[in-house]
């Protein structure tokens, strides 16, 4: 099968250090392309792919040190590369939100959109009305919620490669918070449950723009007691010890979560996590098996004596049967192929 996939401009393929869809696109494109498929890559210079690479861009924008640069256009001129050689793909996966409707609405049958964020935005709604068309592929089935309308082809969950994030059998002696310091993302709630439960809290996060008042006014001197360690963003050669040698990973979250990339790579690590309802947790998370969701600081800083005896080993299993990037790969080939059965059957009734 010959796949175009269209990765987003912000962040590398894979990113360089932060960063959620980029990941999964790079991730994806090396699955299918192990799998046997013929996979041609969208996606800025220096990504890093077995996919054969169309570089549209010299670099990726958000570390790009060039002060005035147009993200807009940027997308805009990869899409109109892309649309020009649509005859050569079998299948066109988006990962661009719906930035591409207007140009490929003509072949929407023809592709695959995967949505990566959240979905209850003001505006939304209203602009996936206007192109009913396009297939659509959610992270989780709670995402789906403020577009029940949608045309969704299926819900295909996250996958790591599975030798990404090697194994840990010994747990260690500190929490782990990973990811972004916002207010969605609770740090403060994080840095509250460690101290509770009188154990170290190392916090390894970026700080966006829109984030920074947010973190100089509300977690700032929360990282002066002795107890928390605030590190700044990794890469993924750190994430492994990291999260390996972590007790547990806190996901105190108080946002509607897309899917959760952090709580995978923990439970490759067998490390168990400690997350809320929100979201797609419930759908990730076995609670009781890879982690614990609990619903107040009470029970976070119960459930942090609790999962110290969980079993590692039986968590990196779960792992490796649910959270692949081959596990992903085929379930989205298996989409492939619906969608181009749909597309023959209605070129057959047509006919």
């Amino acid at each position: 099968m010959k796949i175009a996939q269209i990765a987003p401009l912000y962040e590398a393929v894979p990113p360089k250090l932060y960063g959620g869809t980029e990941r999964i696109v790079a991730f994806l494109c090396d699955a299918l392309t192990d799998l046997g498929h013929d996979v041609t890559l969208f996606a800025s210079a220096e990504a890093e792919t077995l996919a054969t690479l169309v570089p549209v861009r010299d670099q990726a924008i958000r570390l790009d040190p060039e002060p005035l640069k147009s993200d807009l256009a940027a997308h805009l001129s990869m899409l109109h590369d892309a649309r020009q050689r649509a005859d050569e793909f079998d299948v066109m996966h988006f990962h661009v939100d719906l930035l591409h409707f207007p140009m490929f609405a003509d072949i929407a049958k023809r592709t695959v959109t995967t949505l990566h964020g959240r979905l209850d935005l003001k505006d939304l709604a209203a602009a996936y009305w206007r192109w009913p068309g396009f297939p659509m592929v959610s992270i989780s089935d709670h995402q789906r919620r403020p577009l029940r309308f949608a045309r969704w082809l299926g819900t295909v969950q996250h996958g790591l490669p599975s030798s990404l994030l090697p194994y840990s059998q010994t747990r260690g002696d500190y929490l782990a918070f990973l990811g972004r310091i916002s207010p969605e993302k609770r740090p403060d709630r994080a840095i509250a449950i460690a101290k509770r439960a009188g154990i170290p809290l190392r916090i390894a996060a970026k700080v966006d723009p829109a984030d920074r008042s947010y973190f100089n006014h509300e977690i700032r001197h929360l990282l002066d007691d002795p107890l928390i360690e605030y590190i700044g963003e990794i890469n993924d050669a750190d994430k492994s010890s990291f999260l390996g040698n972590a007790l547990a990973l806190l996901f105190p979250i108080d946002w509607p979560e897309p899917f959760g990339l952090v709580m995978i790579e923990a439970m490759a690590c067998g490390t168990p996590v400690i997350a809320w309802p929100c979201g797609a947790v419930p759908e990730v998370l076995d609670d009781g098996i890879t982690g614990r969701i609990v619903n107040s600081e009470d029970e976070a800083v119960a459930a942090v004596r609790e999962v110290a005896s969980f079993d590692r080993r039986r968590i990196r299993h779960v792992f490796e049967r649910r959270f692949t990037a081959e596990v992903m790969a085929r379930n989205y080939v298996d989409l492939y192929k619906q969608l181009l059965r749909n597309d023959d059957a209605g070129q057959r009734h047509i006919a």
